[in-house]
């Protein structure tokens, strides 16, 4: 049996093996991290992928790398429950097998369903991608652990900033190269009022984040923030209606993260009182389509119901 790459027909080669402990049928829930060689990698991962997905890790001792992102898998595979089944090749000790497979560098991760080539990747993804990328292909387990990243958008939406801000600490730590954790955890520092410190970090960022829509967001949550009155100051104008208190409980949505409400109020307090402000809803609503960037959905929706009203 080979391995076929379903995009061009032809098999990716397997080398024979001799028979050894068997993967096929029910797979061991215990053991759904293996190191293969030519003693069982016909059982493994050819057989045992007619079974149960696997997870085809080729790495070397060489590449750091490679080492980063077999933790990861490995935590993902724990995670998972043995729903796939980890494979890891050193090719510097079996060269046979990774000819081969054509692996000419690593790291290079195949994901093989049904004895087929189902998807596969060449770069060291951070924890964040990887989870979405093994998500778009295999479902996690019902009653699975919560990951970090799920724990701390958990806290955020029960208002628990503090348990957010040590979680994304810690997400952070484990994957220094993320940056992505720590444009989350200045969107924390934002909204437990640290707006220099928000700032701080976006501006320690590499260019690609720091100009990036993920970090243009944040900064014009800080920029709502400290234009908004406090959330004790819209309570207490809670029972008044009038333009200039719903305009600020748009800015104080926008400043919380909450863009589809913030939106939602700017369109219909334009749509009541254009005067406003010096058309203030207009241009907040195009403030936040630039924070949110073009692409965004909530920018598509508001944008194509704001030139409803224009036009």
């Amino acid at each position: 049996m080979q391995i076929v790459d379903p995009k061009t027909g032809e098999p990716m080669g397997a080398p024979s093996s001799q028979p050894g402990q068997s993967a096929g049928g029910d797979v061991d829930a215990s053991q759904f991290i293996l190191d293969v060689d030519m003693s069982n990698f016909q059982q493994v991962v050819l057989e045992g992928s007619m079974h149960i997905p696997v997870m085809l890790q080729s790495w070397s001792p060489q590449s750091e790398s490679c080492k980063t992102l077999m933790s990861t898998l490995e935590k993902l595979a724990h995670e998972y429950q043995g729903t796939f089944i980890l494979a890891k090749l050193n090719i510097d000790e079996q060269q046979q097998i990774a000819a081969q497979l054509g692996i000419r560098s690593v790291p290079d991760v195949k994901l093989i369903i049904q004895g087929q080539l189902h998807d596969q990747l060449h770069e060291a993804l951070p924890e964040r991608q990887l989870r979405e990328w093994l998500g778009k292909h295999i479902t996690a387990p019902e009653g699975g652990s919560q990951s970090l990243e799920e724990q701390a958008q958990q806290a955020l939406e029960a208002g628990d900033t503090a348990t957010a801000r040590g979680l994304y600490e810690q997400l952070i730590s484990e994957n220094p190269n993320d940056h992505d954790y720590r444009i989350d955890m200045a969107g924390v520092m934002t909204r437990e009022g640290h707006f220099d410190d928000a700032l701080s970090i976006i501006d320690a960022l590499p260019p690609e984040y720091r100009d990036g829509v993920k970090a243009r967001g944040v900064r014009a949550r800080v920029d709502f923030a400290r234009e908004a009155l406090s959330p004790e100051e819209i309570e207490a104008m809670s029972d008044r209606d009038d333009s200039d208190a719903q305009f600020q409980r748009a800015l104080r949505a926008v400043a919380d993260g909450d863009y589809e409400r913030g939106l939602e109020s700017l369109l219909e307090l334009m749509k009541r009182d254009r005067s406003y402000g010096e058309d203030a809803a207009r241009k907040t609503l195009l403030r936040v389509f630039d924070a949110l960037g073009g692409d965004h959905p909530l920018t598509v929706t508001y944008r194509r119901r704001m030139f409803t009203l224009l036009y």
